[in-house]
């Protein structure tokens, strides 16, 4: 990944002020609904000791709900460089020490430098990448046992939503995008990976699917 392209975009979209109010929204009011029914689902499997890769962990709020549940161990992969200090100070406290990983990047380019994980998680990730089945490919090869990821509804009101605040955004000269991708073209790459979907749960806008290693 070059700085021109996607570091850049994330470091203007997700900067060190929209980090800080991430965080004081956790702080105060807990986890956005979608995120809770991820972490809910998981914590109903069998998943002390394991080890978790967070794929644009943000402020690392998966990673820290799930070593109060028990996660041994967690990688924190995350594009924005203001996100991942947040993560590092709210996540590195949490797990042993040498036993919390912090890597800022793309994963789709750098996840052949990346070890598996038992369980994968990908929170309004899908969302904000342009090529969802490259991602998910990559996010499906480093999955042991469980991948769980979450995203937008293919509702026309969704749609409508995501283009207007994407005119919004090229108006101002804002680089960013987000998407709704087709959910058959995600499962079937899933799917042809290996995967299983075990569950599936949703808000008035976002889906949550959790797959399991056939």
């Amino acid at each position: 990944m070059s700085c021109c392209t996607r570091y850049c975009i994330a470091e203007t979209q997700f900067d060190t002020r929209r980090a800080e109010s991430d965080l004081r929204e956790y702080q105060r009011h807990g986890m956005d609904a979608v995120t809770g029914l991820l972490v809910a689902e998981l914590q109903q499997r069998a998943l002390q000791g394991h080890d978790l890769l967070d794929i644009g962990a943000g402020i690392g709020v998966i990673a820290a709900e799930m070593a109060m549940s028990g996660m041994a161990k967690a990688t924190v992969v995350e594009a924005s460089p203001a996100y991942l200090d947040v993560a590092r100070r709210k996540v590195g406290s949490i797990y042993a020490h040498g036993h919390a990983q912090f890597i800022l990047g793309d994963f789709a380019l750098i996840s052949g430098t990346l070890a598996d994980a038992d369980v994968v998680t990908l929170g309004r990730v899908v969302c904000c990448y342009p090529d969802a089945e490259t991602l998910l490919q990559q996010a499906a090869t480093r999955t042991r046992r469980m991948l769980a990821f979450t995203y937008p509804r293919d509702r026309w009101f969704v749609r409508a939503a995501t283009w207007l605040e994407n005119c919004w955004r090229r108006l101002r000269g804002n680089a960013f995008r987000t998407y709704v991708h087709l959910p058959r073209q995600m499962e079937a790459v899933l799917e042809t990976a290996g995967l299983v979907r075990i569950a599936q749960r949703a808000t008035s806008v976002w889906m949550l699917d959790v797959y399991e290693r056939g």
